[in-house]
């Protein structure tokens, strides 16, 4: 991404986001564009001013940092989105990378971390602070897994694997249709395909098989 890094940052702890623009103000390779205190303010803000990339905290009054993620991924919206947390918690990040998002930083070592990540991410990279990089590697040998158990994955369309996870959010045909934008006659089309390519039978089979393998897919 040339030029100067274009950075929105949505924190609801004034101290903390006061340091963190002072992060990012110092660094010559970022120009900060805006900031906000809920999630609602965060996404008009994302919506308004495009940003490069958005550093969200996960637990935003209003909107989550995730929500927001998952709306701006169902959008295919071009900002770049970290993520930042108290918790060192694998199912968060395994929720967050379902939800596209290409950073995800420990507050706790945000001062370390964040302009590292802000980089790297506006790179087109992902960026996790070291200390839970483990996370990956377990994300990755599910998946790896996973394709092993069912060969039948890995043939699967980016649309295909997109209703998938969706459907292990437990959303309906309809809700799902309304997400992406299509009918709900070509979810259907989706779901008889995916449970075809891996080899599933049954009306619930495929839902359980999401909801099982959620944090792989």
């Amino acid at each position: 991404m040339p030029g100067v890094i274009k950075v929105l940052i949505v924190d609801d702890h004034p101290l903390f986001r006061q340091g963190l623009r002072q992060l990012v103000e110092s660094d010559s390779r970022f120009e900060l564009v805006g900031e906000a205190g809920d999630g609602p303010a965060g996404m008009a803000l994302i919506g308004q001013i495009k940003p490069d990339v958005a550093v969200l905290d996960v637990d935003l009054p209003g909107l989550s940092g995730l929500e927001v993620a998952r709306k701006l991924q169902s959008r295919r919206h071009s900002t770049r989105i970290v993520i930042l947390t108290m918790h060192n918690d694998e199912q968060t990040f395994n929720r967050a990378m379902d939800f596209g998002v290409r950073g995800f930083v420990l507050k706790d070592n945000a001062v370390q971390d964040i302009t590292d990540c802000l980089a790297a991410v506006a790179r087109g990279e992902h960026y996790l602070s070291p200390s839970i990089s483990s996370f990956l590697v377990h994300r990755r040998n599910r998946a790896e897994a996973l394709a092993a158990r069912q060969p039948g994955l890995e043939d699967l369309t980016k649309a295909e694997l997109r209703v998938l996870k969706l459907i292990a959010e437990k959303k309906t045909s309809r809700e799902i249709a309304a997400e992406l934008f299509v009918s709900p006659r070509t979810i259907e089309a989706h779901r008889a395909n995916i449970s075809a390519k891996l080899g599933l039978h049954g009306s619930h089979s495929l839902l359980q098989f999401a909801l099982e393998n959620r944090s792989s897919i």
